[in-house]
């Protein structure tokens, strides 16, 4: 999603100065909101675009406060049988201090975004699988979704 979602925003009008002044004027929540309609438009594109590929969503990408947006986007993944969340763990307070700990510059926010992004339902709702990654290296981690796979 990284590599393609400035492309997808531009399709439906995003504006790189709206976006700065929102951060400058509003702070990071500011920006946060004005990503999420070109995020769920950048969902629905690479799926179409790319159905036959494994998808990293990155963090913002699968959680909407606005409950159109979220329907867009589970819509948009309902024909994809395997939607796998990665979670340190299943212990929410240790995953939230883990990713912190894996940030070398985390964001300051208020409220903190990484306990909103773990603790929103939408990760939850869009997941069929959960795959905890404590004490598993990136290789034990791609074994076990591939095994979830068949592959």
């Amino acid at each position: 999603m990284d590599a393609l979602r400035y492309a997808y925003y531009a399709e439906i009008g995003y504006d790189t100065a709206e976006a700065s002044r929102r951060r400058t004027d509003e702070g990071f929540w500011g920006l946060y909101r004005y990503w999420k309609p070109f995020e769920a438009h950048a969902v629905e594109r690479l799926l179409a675009d790319h159905p036959d590929c494994v998808i990293s969503f990155g963090a913002g990408h699968s959680v909407y406060e606005d409950d159109a947006l979220f329907e867009r986007v589970r819509t948009a993944m309902a024909p994809f049988p395997k939607v796998i969340l990665l979670m340190p763990s299943p212990d929410l307070e240790e995953s939230i201090r883990i990713l912190r700990e894996r940030d070398e510059d985390p964001p300051v926010t208020v409220p903190d975004i990484v306990e909103h992004l773990v603790r929103h339902h939408s990760n939850w709702d869009l997941a069929n699988e959960v795959v905890y990654t404590r004490g598993k290296t990136p290789q034990d981690t791609c074994d076990e979704i591939r095994r979830g796979l068949g592959v």
